[in-house]
């Protein structure tokens, strides 16, 4: 009796940390917290929730993705145009709303457009769009995910992330090359798998206007991805380095832009 307590107390034990980790975020659905960007990004309000992962129950919001938040500091200008794709809670479209001229988020969560709307009322230059964007316009199937909610994905897409799915939902799908609005200067792509329709729904935005791409890229759009991005000099994010093929953290810099970009991408050897 005494080794069968024992074996199953190291089974709960063994289990425990994954079912604390559930609980938590069961616990954090349609938990809405107050928080202020760093100091760097005008202390401006921001509304956030665990539910779109459990990090976001920190107070302090320049540790929750510190990268992210570096690209918005040194990659957007006073007077830029953003969009950014995929905006979830708003951490990267409000740090670029502090310098940008225009700021557009496209969220097609019903839950998470309402809270980046609650954020944007602060602002003056911040528009939320409530669409999915792939490479094809008309209606879709939003996949809300069962763990970290921002990991919601569309159908035929998605990552181990999602943990599932907890509902469906019937959202807008737009392509970015057919809207009619003042092209970015900057764009930034974190659609879970799905950003390579976002770049073919892109082409002629990426050939014309030549934004610089901020683009999570999941393991297998890695090559597609960059012959996407062909014209581009692609960098890893986390490194500040250059490199050959798009990584999961990738920012592409147009060839004629390295020259004037604030990011130190300008010492990439020809």
């Amino acid at each position: 009796m005494s080794e069968n307590r024992f074996r199953l107390s190291r089974l709960r034990s063994a289990a425990a940390p994954g079912t604390l980790r559930r609980l938590a975020e069961l616990a954090s659905r349609g938990v809405v917290l107050r928080r202020r960007l760093p100091a760097a990004f005008g202390s401006k309000r921001l509304y956030v929730s665990p539910e779109c992962g459990l990090r976001y129950w920190r107070f302090d919001l320049g540790k929750i993705d510190p990268v992210l938040l570096d690209l918005a500091e040194h990659l957007v200008r006073p007077g830029d145009v953003v969009w950014d794709v995929g905006a979830n809670v708003g951490l990267f479209t409000f740090a670029a709303a502090h310098r940008a001229a225009r700021v557009l988020a496209f969220e097609p969560d019903p839950w998470l457009a309402d809270l980046l709307e609650r954020t944007a009322a602060f602002f003056t230059n911040v528009s939320v769009i409530r669409a999915a964007v792939a490479d094809y316009c008309g209606q879709g199937e939003l996949h809300i995910a069962r763990r970290a909610r921002g990991s919601n994905f569309l159908l035929g897409q998605g990552s181990s992330q999602s943990g599932g799915t907890r509902r469906l939902a019937e959202v807008k799908v737009v392509t970015l090359d057919s809207l009619r609005q003042a092209p970015p200067n900057v764009l930034k792509i974190d659609v879970e798998t799905g950003e390579l329709a976002v770049l073919r729904g892109a082409a002629r935005l990426l050939a014309q206007s030549l934004p610089v791409v901020i683009c999570e890229v999941a393991k297998e759009n890695v090559s597609a991805v960059t012959a996407c991005l062909r014209g581009y000099t692609l960098f890893d994010a986390e490194r500040g380095k250059p490199v050959n093929t798009a990584v999961w953290n990738t920012v592409a810099v147009p060839a004629a832009a390295l020259c004037s970009t604030p990011l130190d991408l300008a010492t990439v050897e020809s």
